[in-house]
C-alpha cells in the first residue's frame, strides 16, 4: 500500500513575519524556513500507518529548489522517496491540486494525506480541490485515522464536536493538530535521508499550467492595537459600557 504526502516549505511558525517595505509581500530574506506544521503531522501519520500495511511513503513538494530541504526532512522522518516539482513562482492552491492530481495518476497511491492548510496563506483549499479533481472520497480535519486493506475510517473535528466517516480507498485525508505529535528526525536518519531518492520534475512534465490567476495588490501589517483605558472603580466601568451601548 502506497501513501502520498504533499509537504510545503513555509516561514517557520516561531518567526514573526515582516512585510516588505514596498508592500509587495512578506519578507523571506534571511529568515528560518521549515516544513508546514500540518504537513509534519501528515508525514508522521503516514509513518505510523506503516504498522497497518503501508509499504511506501512518497513525499511531494512544489516550489523552488530550496524545497529539497523540506523533502529531506520528510525523508529523515521516515518517508521512502521524494518528488520535487520545481517552480520559481508561487503556485496557487488550484495549480497545486492539478499538479498533485497528475502525480497521483502517475504514482497511483492508495491514500493521500496532507495538512489541512499552510500557515503562510491559510487557504485550506488544496485537499478539497484534489478530491474534487480526482473524484474520490475525502475526510478533512482528521483527528484519528484507522486504515484497513480497502478502507479508511476517519474521526474528524467539526464545529459541533466530531464525526466519524468511512471511506473506500483511494481517498484524501487532511490533518488537524490533534491527530498526532510529529517525531524529531534523528541524526542517523538525517544522514540516511541524503541517499534516499529525490526526483525533480517541472509543471511542464505533467502538462499543468500553473500561471497565477490572482494578483496581490498590496500587503500591509494589521493595525497596532490601541492602548486600553484604566478605570477607578466598577461604577466608572459600567458608565463607560453604557456610553458604548454595551450595558444597559
Amino acid at each position: 500500500m502506497k501513501v502520498l504526502v504533499p509537504v510545503k516549505r513555509v516561514l517557520d511558525y516561531n518567526v514573526k513575519p515582516r512585510v516588505k517595505a514596498d508592500g509587495t509581500g512578506v519578507d523571506l530574506a534571511n529568515v528560518k524556513m521549515s516544513m508546514n506544521p500540518f504537513d509534519e503531522i501528515a508525514v508522521e501519520e503516514a509513518i505510523r500507518l506503516k504498522d497497518k500495511g503501508v509499504t511506501e511513503i512518497v513525499a511531494v513538494s512544489i516550489g523552488e529548489q530550496k524545497s529539497q530541504e523540506t523533502l529531506r526532512t520528510a525523508l529523515a522522518m521516515g518517508a521512502d522517496r521524494a518528488i520535487l516539482v520545481v517552480s520559481d513562482e508561487k503556485v496557487e492552491p488550484l495549480g497545486v491540486a492539478k499538479l498533485l492530481k497528475a502525480i497521483v495518476e502517475a504514482e497511483k497511491p492508495d491514500l493521500v494525506i496532507l495538512g489541512k492548510q499552510a500557515i503562510d496563506d491559510d487557504n485550506n483549499q488544496t485537499g478539497q480541490m484534489l478530491a474534487g479533481l480526482l473524484g474520490v472520497g475525502q475526510a478533512t480535519f482528521a483527528s484519528k485515522v484507522d486504515l484497513t486493506a480497502d478502507s479508511v475510517t476517519v474521526t474528524r473535528e467539526v464545529d459541533g464536536g466530531s464525526e466519524t466517516e468511512k471511506l473506500s480507498l483511494p481517498a484524501i485525508i487532511t490533518t488537524d493538530l490533534r491527530l498526532n505529535e510529529p517525531r524529531y528526525a534523528s541524526l542517523p536518519n538525517i544522514m540516511k535521508a541524503k541517499s534516499k531518492p529525490l526526483d525533480q520534475k517541472t509543471p511542464a512534465d505533467y502538462g499543468v499550467d500553473v500561471t497565477p490567476r490572482l494578483t496581490t495588490l498590496k500587503v500591509v501589517e494589521p493595525p497596532k492595537r490601541t492602548a486600553g483605558v484604566k478605570v477607578a472603580d466598577v461604577d466608572e466601568l459600567v458608565a463607560k459600557l453604557k456610553a458604548l451601548g454595551v450595558a444597559k
